[in-house]
């Protein structure tokens, strides 16, 4: 596992994203481990529920304490710079849990800190912790069907990811950490103007054990073992007429319980949360919608990242 920093998924092998899946278990199993006198900062500059609260459950957990910060009430207010506060905050804890709107600042931060940082999603780029906690529950729901992530026997695995490809750091760690396993198969669907940037498809054009495609979504779930969606991300277009424009054209991908008849009965939908309309709630009490199981997932994954950091 990882001891230092935690900024990308390209840091993970196949070997590392394994043990944190059967440390993760150990976790759910244990429940808790009062086992660490550490204290975590949580430094949030975008807004968080599910992240910020996991880590600081998961911390907890351990027997960590936590300090959390959010922008409004740091000094960045007063102009003081992203390298100074993460100075400062190396005084007063163990490791620090960063988000940061702007792509590569988590990695900026990671330069001056001597304490480990955690990328909690940066900007549209990444969001490592996610992928691995995504990870773990598609391994404990596809193993129930005898689909073994590390068999090289088992057929293809479809997974397709529905809605702002573009913007989703969540689809784009996920697809990096899936594309180390073999026979996985990428099926893209999004509105015009959002698809799945060109730097990730290029990254999977190079390994000879992924395919890819672009489908319409009725067509897409009828193979599809793990469909994956996200909502639009008002928060990344420059104006409001750019996102209504992409939401005028998205009115056909919402996933129901009519679109789920379609579905094979052993599949599983996900979503990394909050949900806007692209997943009605009509489907919450199928089995097959994981969505807050993937929420319950994340604190003994995050237990298991924050174990690994600590030990």
């Amino acid at each position: 596992m990882i001891k230092t920093h935690i900024l990308s998924v390209s840091q993970f092998t196949k070997e590392i994203v394994n043990s944190y899946i059967l440390k993760a278990n150990e976790m759910k199993i244990c429940g808790s481990l009062n086992k660490y006198n550490k204290i975590l900062i949580n430094v949030f500059y975008e807004p968080s529920t599910r992240t910020s609260c996991s880590f600081q459950t998961a911390a907890i957990k351990l027997g960590c304490n936590v300090i959390s910060i959010t922008d409004k009430y740091s000094s960045v207010e007063k102009g003081e710079s992203l390298e100074d506060t993460i100075k400062t905050l190396n005084c007063y804890g163990d490791a620090i849990v960063l988000r940061h709107p702007i792509r590569g600042y988590v990695q900026k931060a990671a330069t001056v800190s001597k304490i480990p940082i955690i990328n909690a999603g940066d900007g549209n780029g990444e969001h490592p912790t996610q992928a691995l906690l995504d990870i773990y529950t598609i391994f404990l729901e596809l193993f129930k069907f005898n689909l073994n992530l590390n068999s090289d026997s088992r057929e293809n695995i479809v997974v397709t990811f529905v809605g702002d490809l573009k913007n989703s750091r969540t689809i784009h760690s996920l697809i990096i950490i899936l594309a180390l396993f073999p026979k996985i198969k990428f099926v893209y669907v999004s509105p015009q103007g959002i698809e799945i940037p060109t730097y990730i498809t290029n990254h999977i054009d190079k390994l000879s054990n992924c395919e890819q495609s672009t489908m319409k979504l009725e067509d897409a779930v009828l193979i599809t073992d793990v469909l994956y969606v996200t909502r639009i991300q008002k928060e990344r277009f420059i104006n409001e007429e750019e996102y209504l424009s992409i939401i005028n054209g998205a009115e056909n991908y919402c996933i129901d319980k009519k679109l789920m008849e379609k579905a094979k009965e052993k599949m599983i939908v996900m979503h990394p949360l909050p949900r806007l309309n692209e997943i009605s709630t009509e489907i919450d009490d199928d089995p097959r919608a994981v969505y807050f199981k993937q929420v319950e997932n994340g604190v003994y994954m995050r237990m298991a990242i924050l174990d690994s950091i600590f030990s």
